[in-house]
């Protein structure tokens, strides 16, 4: 008897540790792979700026007047619109990149802080637009500012872009064309 409890013991033991490695396995390979979406955003942004550039110039610079700087900010806009001419939604947030940040925009709403996350986007003026890739964000509507919190989760961007929340979708701001470079739709949960 005490044979048979000793190889049932060593036996549940081989499972356990079996599967605290499998579950290791399926976490660093969860990471990676996160690691590797979020370096493909960070380089596929890079490489709209590096675009935005040589093909429309540099960001305007500070000017005296508002309306000096929106000028230069529709003309920008209208290199950029003509340059990226067809380009659509998903050729920089990816299927795969628009799934990753779906993923960490939902981890962070269950998370700890979730429901101040929550909150302070329920708490913003509810934006109505359609979104389109190169369209102007209206000026008349208010810029919704992200919780630092749930920014903390997403990858980095690079100066000049910036992640912004219109209705349930997360939108890749162009700060100095104001236009919309990209978006994930569906990208906050109901």
């Amino acid at each position: 008897m005490r044979v048979s409890s000793l190889l049932v013991c060593t036996f549940l033991f081989a499972i356990a540790g079996l599967w605290m490695a499998a579950e290791r396995g399926v976490t660093q390979a969860t990471t990676t792979e996160n690691t590797t979406l979020a370096g493909d955003l960070q380089k596929r942004a890079k490489q709209y700026l590096d675009f935005r550039k040589n093909v429309a110039g540099n960001a305007p610079r500070p000017t005296d007047t508002p309306a000096n700087l929106t000028k230069a900010q529709k003309k920008l806009a209208d290199k950029i619109r003509v340059a990226r001419a067809g380009v659509n939604q998903g050729a920089i947030f990816t299927p795969e990149i628009a799934e990753f940040l779906r993923q960490q925009i939902a981890s962070a709403l269950s998370g700890a802080g979730g429901e101040k996350i929550r909150a302070s986007l329920l708490h913003a003026e509810p934006v109505q637009i359609t979104l389109q890739v190169n369209v102007s964000y209206p000026e008349k509507v208010p810029l919704q500012s992200t919780p630092p919190s749930l920014l903390s989760k997403l990858p980095e961007l690079p100066k000049g872009l910036e992640y912004r929340f219109v209705g349930r979708e997360l939108v890749l701001r162009d700060v100095d064309a104001n236009i919309v470079v990209d978006y994930v739709p569906n990208a906050l949960p109901t």
